[in-house]
């Protein structure tokens, strides 16, 4: 199993070879990212979850696969490390919502 900085040297390997780098502003992986993330809905439209999943599980996987590279290629861009700002974020949604009272 390949860990968060070796899938984004993978991922800023492939992007330098092809000389990609000066198109990918923060505002171009952003829009990127949404423009994926509505690829992935759009096989959920008009059929129910589980026959989206059951006839197009390899589609799914791919567009998800998409909005996380470009997910990926903006963090790298912005020199931010995936993990800790996944941790920082889980411990502000913990204060935001936090667990119900069990009345015990």
């Amino acid at each position: 199993m390949r860990n968060y900085n070796e899938i984004t040297q993978i991922i800023d390997a492939f992007v330098d070879e092809r000389q990609w780098r000066p198109y990918h502003t923060p505002k171009n992986l952003a829009l990127s990212i949404s423009i994926e993330a509505a690829e992935l809905l759009e096989i959920f439209q008009w059929v129910s979850s589980d026959e989206a999943v059951d006839t197009q599980l390899e589609h799914i996987k791919e567009e998800l696969a998409d909005v996380l590279i470009y997910a990926h290629m903006l963090a790298s861009t912005l020199d931010l490390d995936i993990p800790t700002i996944i941790q920082n974020k889980m411990t502000k949604n913990a204060i935001k919502y936090p667990l119900p009272e069990t009345g015990k």
